[in-house]
């Protein structure tokens, strides 16, 4: 769940994740998942948001990884490059005024633009094609930001390749329009994933648990399914990858996926994955009462349960 709350556009954590971080543990969570944060800053879904791209990140969240362990849970964080969702200065300025954008290469793989009312004018880039170049940065970064994890006492690691961030928009075949090696077919659209969990397996300690986030279907037939995402976990398996967590959603507007819709999808994709390809699975979405997340387990065989909105709403 993003705080957006990190208060000079740094990526460093402060007060108020400690405080929220720390009231699911102390509320009894067995495992904490801190918020999507950046591998790199042009990376970040806010300017608000986390970021794990400096050294000068670890401290502050060692400091919150210590007191969640304090009370007896476990810390986990979810890695993420936004993509052509990032968004790492304010994307509109009044009309007539100006923005100098400093932040080198951000418009490379920056956001796409965006649609204000009246006396508003966007300024956003439209997103470019990465080069390979780029994508050596960012699997790099990715590698960095697991080395900081680690150093700030996370135990838990998810990459986080849903939702219509950048490693998303390259499984997908609507937003994957490339013609390269990863570009086209299933195993080229799998490649910069793949790359990036080999590498960030290959750089943790055995100790620490690896899951990858993806968004099951992309609630269109033309895009990501379900096969797709069994095919995929089978290579994340082989790399070594721990757990896959079946979320959906957020790559594509205007389909039949809203806020109201059961995630039905969601806990039917745990169990095949868990089944198919006999890797541990997560369960996520709407689940609001504990004996309906032990009911999940029980039935879709699944193996973790994430809960979000809920613990926002009641830590305990």
């Amino acid at each position: 769940m993003c705080q957006y709350s990190v208060a000079n556009g740094d990526g460093i954590v402060g007060d108020w994740h400690l405080v929220a971080y720390g009231s699911y543990a102390r509320g009894g969570a067995g495992l904490v998942m801190c918020e999507a944060t950046g591998v790199e800053a042009r990376g970040r879904i806010t300017p608000a948001c986390s970021g794990l791209w400096d050294d000068s990140q670890i401290e502050p969240w060692a400091r919150i990884t210590r007191f969640i362990k304090q009370q007896g849970s476990v810390p986990g964080i979810q890695l993420t490059h936004a993509g052509r969702k990032a968004s790492t200065v304010v994307p509109w300025v009044n009309r007539g005024q100006s923005i100098d954008n400093k932040d080198g290469g951000w418009d490379t793989i920056g956001a796409s633009p965006i649609a204000f009312g009246e006396g508003r004018e966007a300024v956003w880039k439209v997103p470019k094609e990465a080069t390979h170049e780029d994508l050596d940065v960012i699997k790099a970064a990715y590698v960095s930001a697991c080395g900081r994890a680690v150093k700030a006492g996370f135990e838990v690691i998810e990459l986080h390749f849903a939702h219509g961030y950048l490693v998303s928009t390259f499984l997908s075949p609507i937003t994957n329009h490339r013609t390269d090696t990863y570009g086209g077919c299933l195993e080229n659209r799998m490649r910069l994933g793949l790359e990036i969990a080999h590498l960030c397996r290959q750089a943790l300690p055995q100790h620490v648990v690896l899951g990858v986030r993806v968004s099951v279907s992309d609630y269109t037939p033309e895009g990501w399914d379900v096969s797709q995402t069994i095919e995929f976990a089978k290579q994340l398996k082989q790399l070594g990858v721990d757990f896959v967590d079946c979320s959906s959603g957020g790559v594509v507007a205007n389909v039949d996926y809203h806020q109201c819709n059961t995630s039905d999808v969601q806990r039917q994709a745990a169990r095949d994955v868990h089944r198919d390809v006999g890797i541990m699975t997560a369960v996520v979405g709407k689940v609001v009462d504990p004996m309906v997340a032990e009911k999940l387990l029980r039935e879709t065989g699944a193996d973790l349960i994430m809960i979000g909105r809920a613990l926002l709403n009641n830590p305990h």
